[in-house]
């Protein structure tokens, strides 16, 4: 968790916006709401400290198979 805000949990750890389940890895805190980048890479989104929690592993494993499935489905 983070010294500034113990509800949030720290940059380079990953977190679940709880507004819709995504996981992602929190890049920071900016303009009071937490950055989280999607595992796989690609645009961070902003979701506020009240609705972010730090994932469970298994939430984390259950992500990076979802992208390894979406990336073997490509052409």
């Amino acid at each position: 968790m983070n010294d500034d805000d113990p509800g949030v949990p720290e940059a380079g750890t990953y977190a679940v916006d709880f507004r819709d389940g995504s996981v992602g890895q929190v890049m920071g805190c900016e303009g009071g709401l937490v950055q989280l980048r999607p595992l796989g890479g690609g645009r961070e989104w902003d979701c506020p400290p009240e609705k972010v929690g730090q994932a469970l592993p298994g939430e984390v494993l259950r992500e990076r198979v979802r992208l390894v499935n979406r990336e073997g489905r490509l052409p």
